[in-house]
């Protein structure tokens, strides 16, 4: 493997929560609960997992959008956790993010021209108001839209298309790392496809990496290199993209996999239940946080100790301690 882009260490996120007429933190939720990976430049590392699993905190940890806890991120061998606002505006155009909901995400007061032209002035990478004004038709037209669409309003556009220009945005600065926090789940499946296909072509003209955050395993098979799975707030499985979808590890992985959709009719994919609700992160299960509902779990050794993440194959690492 090349020299990491990224490296995140141990990376932790818990939000307190406050109650009485003083407002003290009665208790705190463990969102992000000690997240270890590194990310090649280039590379796409699809984060999947159930919704509050921590996907979306981790990558706006890593920009620094939200304060870690603890924990460090290094992008380029500089730690982003250590930087001031000075040179964390710096770093800001090395790493982006398209965030998920393009309805919401876009300013409506606001032409698309504006949108994508914003972060051109704020970092002063336009000198003349000519070049200012190719520079935004020369993103329009990269990521699929005509030029004649700058003056108009994202509520002129479709679901696909603004998310397009959130996508434009995101390039605007000619970032290395691009959090996509699931930026296709709120498409329709026929957009999804779209999207994702344009996101693997900018990757292949721009070299860009990319961080893909989604909560749907079948998304992200095809745009990933290395694929995380994460539950509450831990990654349980952590291999490449072909090594997980054809020798799943973590029992969590499994049941994952067993509910995507199989194309083929003749196929019969043998389905996981699992038992019981996620458990809540403000109490998060003692030991592995997935004994509760593990279908291999054995009392005493899963429910006390937290297994750590072990390397069980070549480029595949799983924490489970009856499967590691």
């Amino acid at each position: 493997m090349t020299e990491a882009l990224l490296k995140v260490d141990k990376l932790v996120k818990h939000f307190p929560i406050t109650g009485g007429v003083l407002g003290r933190v009665v208790d705190k939720v463990h969102a992000v609960d000690g997240v270890s990976f590194e990310l090649a430049a280039g590379q796409t590392l699809g984060v999947v997992g159930e919704s509050g699993c921590g996907k979306s905190t981790t990558g706006r940890c890593i920009l620094r959008l939200i304060e870690p806890t603890s924990g460090e991120v290094w992008f380029e061998g500089k730690n982003v956790t250590a930087m001031g606002k000075t040179e964390l505006r710096s770093m800001a155009r090395d790493m982006q993010i398209i965030f998920q909901d393009p309805y919401a995400s876009l300013n409506p007061r606001m032409t698309v021209g504006a949108i994508v032209g914003e972060a051109l002035i704020i970092h002063k990478l336009t000198k003349t108001a000519s070049e200012y004004q190719d520079r935004i038709v020369e993103l329009l037209e990269t990521v699929g839209l005509n030029a004649d669409q700058m003056r108009r309003y994202p509520h002129e556009f479709s679901g696909g298309q603004r998310q397009r220009i959130g996508i434009a945005r995101a390039l605007a600065v000619s970032p290395k790392l691009v959090v996509c926090d699931e930026a296709v789940s709120a498409l329709d499946v026929s957009i999804q496809a779209q999207v994702i296909n344009l996101l693997e072509d900018l990757q292949a003209k721009f070299n860009l990496t990319y961080l893909f955050i989604a909560h749907d395993l079948s998304v992200v098979e095809h745009i990933s290199d290395q694929v995380a799975v994460m539950y509450l707030g831990r990654i349980v499985e952590l291999a490449s993209a072909q090594g997980l979808y054809t020798r799943p590890t973590h029992p969590y992985t499994e049941a994952l996999l067993s509910a995507m959709p199989v194309p083929d009719p003749q196929f019969k994919r043998k389905r996981i239940m699992l038992q019981g609700d996620v458990p809540s992160p403000i109490k998060p299960p003692p030991g592995c946080h997935f004994h509760t509902r593990c279908p291999i779990a054995q009392k005493g050794l899963c429910s006390t100790e937290s297994p750590p993440l072990k390397k069980v194959n070549e480029g595949h690492w799983v924490a489970c301690h009856l499967r590691a």
